[in-house]
């Protein structure tokens, strides 16, 4: 069987998209670590996966693979290549596209420069829902992990973009240990679900730098609901304003929150890389 697909990225974090409302395919774990191996397959942080839709309420259900295999419940930087992907294969002429995810309802706007604003919905900030093992709700919570060998207690942020994510404030991302860090705190047992990890640096009330550890993937050079998170974390924790410029190392995206109950609003490009097929 010859299956279609587009190499996509949002920011340098890249993607293989397939449509699955045209072709018809079953994507299992194996099939995804292999051709997310970037010197035997396509390669790529994550696979996504257009179909379609299982309420009246949407247009299509969008699916999200790490490298590893593991389904995951939300990509925001995927989200914008998803909208890009959908206009461009014509299965949508809609500028604003809404989407189910295993996470809930989104909806993506396709603006006239051909960026992409993603209403990502409302952050998840109760630690049992994230999830996060703590007692009650706060802006930032003390827990330890051992880093090389020393014990090392971090000051951290819990918000779930309908993923979880924990968020440490740093100096500087230049210097900051995400290597040996992020691992870590991705696997801490106050983690039930495993986390992505963020390291902010504030540059000012209205800009930040980003390097994100992702669950499932490693660093990659832009996280879109990293961002997000971070954003959200920062001003619970008095740091940042409502509209923050987000510096990643693959480009910036501009995330917006007028606060709880509110929905978080990322916008930023979304690039096709090529157009391949492959046999299955």
């Amino acid at each position: 069987m010859r299956l279609k697909f587009t190499k996509m990225h949002g920011l340098g974090n890249d993607f293989m998209v397939l449509d699955l409302v045209t072709q018809k395919f079953s994507v299992d774990e194996a099939f995804v670590k292999q051709l997310a191996d970037r010197n035997f397959g396509i390669g790529f942080d994550q696979l996504l996966i257009v179909e379609p839709p299982t309420s009246p309420d949407v247009d299509f259900t969008y699916r999200i693979f790490n490298a590893d295999g593991s389904e995951v419940e939300q990509c925001g930087n995927g989200a914008r290549c998803f909208a890009r992907f959908v206009r461009d294969k014509r299965l949508t002429a809609k500028s604003e596209i809404h989407v189910n995810t295993s996470s809930g309802h989104i909806v993506l706007h396709i603006q006239d420069n051909d960026e992409v604003t993603v209403d990502m919905g409302a952050p998840i900030l109760t630690p049992g829902d994230v999830p996060f093992n703590a007692p009650a709700e706060a802006s930032e919570y003390s827990i330890t992990a051992d880093v090389s060998g020393q014990q090392v207690t971090f000051n951290i942020g819990a918000v779930s973009m309908g993923n979880p994510h924990g968020v440490l404030v740093v100096d500087s991302v230049a210097s900051a240990n995400v290597e040996d860090i992020g691992p870590v705190l991705e696997l801490h047992p106050d983690f039930p679900q495993k986390a992505n990890i963020g390291f902010m640096e504030v540059i000012n009330r209205n800009e930040v730098n980003l390097r994100v550890f992702e669950r499932g993937a490693g660093e990659t050079l832009a996280c879109g609901t990293g961002a997000c998170a971070a954003v959200v974390s920062g001003q619970l924790r008095g740091l940042l304003d409502v509209g923050v410029k987000v510096n990643l190392p693959g480009g910036s995206l501009f995330i917006e929150w007028q606060g709880k109950e509110s929905s978080v609003k990322m916008t930023g490009p979304a690039t096709r890389v090529f157009e391949g097929q492959i046999y299955v």
